[in-house]
């Protein structure tokens, strides 16, 4: 019973989330990062690339680390290390390359463009200030 919030970003740099529980979100179970999935699971036609993610309590995924588990690295430069010195290194958690059960969020890249949606709050809010104009 795995859900995912899928944070995903297209050429023009548009981003956009959707939410994905239960059977929605089986076809992601097992993939690697830098692998491709099918944009059909979010309502899309194009290829998803996954590019990264984090667990329930925000380790993030690095894309040298094989598996899924939680590993403490030694890093010096890259994904999750923020901050460093030159010649610093920081040991620290981090999780593997695997999409599993445990993840939460999962970042990727869309191949086209996003549809373009209007918001409707803004809408909602224009139509009402209209109406009252009118009863004035």
């Amino acid at each position: 019973m795995a859900n995912f919030k899928l944070t995903i970003s297209d050429i023009k740099g548009k981003s956009i989330t959707k939410e994905l529980k239960d059977s929605d979100a089986n076809p992601l179970l097992g993939l690697e990062l830098g692998k491709e999935a099918d944009a059909t699971i979010v309502g899309l036609s194009g290829k998803l690339k996954l590019t990264g993610g984090s667990d329930k309590s925000g380790v993030p995924m690095r894309n040298d680390i094989h598996g899924s588990a939680r590993q403490y690295v030694l890093l010096s430069k890259g994904v999750g290390l923020q901050d460093a010195e030159a010649g610093q290194r920081v040991r620290k958690l981090m999780r593997g390359n695997t999409i599993s059960e445990e993840i939460y969020q999962v970042n990727c890249k869309f191949d086209g463009e996003l549809p373009v949606d209007e918001a409707p709050a803004e809408e909602a809010e224009n139509s009402e200030e209209k109406s009252d104009e009118k009863k004035e």
